[in-house]
């Protein structure tokens, strides 16, 4: 296979000047910052080869970042979570290794233009979020508040107005540059659209036919599913058609990084929307009550770093965008885990 086809045989990039960033400091006194953790020289020094070598296209983050538990990881000392979910952005922003952050709070209820940008005025021009659509949007199934039981279907469902009203334009009005990508997280499918498979790609292409004239030239749209049976050709091709990407979505309910490489390369060339959610084998709230308070790796996963890195080195190598974000259930502690595949992609 010829290089620009294989994602694991690219060239390595052109020698570029190393960046001069400086050492984290902390924040000026009675600014109303946070106190970032001490970043330290190690990981420093990781940052600025990492800088080094792929310039601005590698963005790795958490989802989310309200967790008290990562003081000395992230906060400078240990803060409530609600005093973290208002102004802890920006010394989390300051961590050299931290440059996006997946906005998983829009996923449960719609956010205002105002509310986005209250959040982008706490991070610097070059931070980014990844942005996950509402479930208003993105689930088939109208479901109970708390429980999650299905009730009815959802009519809202990919349904471009909606979207546009109550996604689209409010994250591009309030985030303006700092909107890196939209993340439409399809929840699990109920088998009136699993078995109808043309219906969905037909809706799904009407949705991003009316979305991409409205997204500004820096930002991606990107679709995660959670039914390996959705991974085909044809929606690869219809996601290539439109410059759609496909998320690579980390998670029990589906296929290990190789398993999803055949859609990768299908799409090939073009950034890389990646979301570490769930170790397999475990439930969200298994994973929860046994990694809780997120401050050590837990159940490290060293062999799903190791093919998620080389993914991430291949694309970034080529000159692609890389977002890669990820969640406390994935090893026990996010922070640890984007420190450790940075090490692995400076090694």
């Amino acid at each position: 296979m010829a290089a620009q086809d294989d994602l694991f045989g690219l060239p390595e990039p052109e020698d570029k000047p190393p960046p001069r960033p400086g050492k984290t400091e902390p924040p000026a006194s009675g600014d109303g910052s946070l106190q970032p953790a001490d970043v330290g020289d190690e990981l420093t020094g990781v940052a600025q080869g990492l800088a080094a070598r792929y310039g601005d296209l590698l963005r790795m983050g958490t989802s989310s970042w309200n967790f008290p538990g990562w003081h000395g990881l992230v906060w400078g000392r240990e803060y409530a979570e609600s005093t973290l979910s208002r102004r802890g952005l920006t010394a989390y922003s300051r961590h050299p290794l931290l440059r996006t952050v997946s906005l998983d709070r829009s996923f449960y209820r719609p956010m205002a233009a105002a509310e986005y940008a209250a959040l982008a005025a706490q991070v610097g021009p070059g931070f980014r979020f990844v942005v996950k659509a509402p479930a208003m949007v993105t689930d088939a199934t109208v479901r109970e508040a708390g429980s999650g039981k299905a009730m009815e279907p959802n009519p809202l469902f990919l349904d471009p107005p909606s979207t546009l009203d109550s996604c689209l334009r409010p994250a591009v009005q309030g985030l303006g540059a700092t909107l890196g990508v939209l993340v439409f997280q399809l929840s699990p499918l109920p088998p009136r659209w699993l078995n109808r498979p043309a219906e969905l790609l037909e809706r799904l292409d009407a949705l991003w036919s009316a979305l991409l004239p409205e997204l500004p030239e820096q930002a991606l749209l990107a679709l995660e599913v959670r039914d390996a049976q959705l991974l085909t050709p044809e929606l690869a091709h219809l996601l290539k058609r439109h410059g759609v990407r496909y998320c690579l979505g980390l998670h029990d309910r589906m296929p290990t990084v190789a398993e999803q490489l055949p859609m990768l390369r299908a799409m090939w060339p073009g950034a890389l929307v990646c979301r570490w959610n769930l170790q397999r084998g475990f439930r969200y709230q298994q994973a929860k009550d046994l990694f809780e308070p997120f401050d050590k790796l837990a159940a490290p996963d060293p062999a799903n770093r190791a093919e998620l890195a080389r993914v991430i080195a291949a694309t970034a190598a080529a000159g692609h965008p890389v977002f890669v974000t990820v969640n406390n259930k994935a090893e026990g502690s996010a922070p640890l885990s984007i420190f450790e595949l940075a090490r692995q992609l400076a090694a």
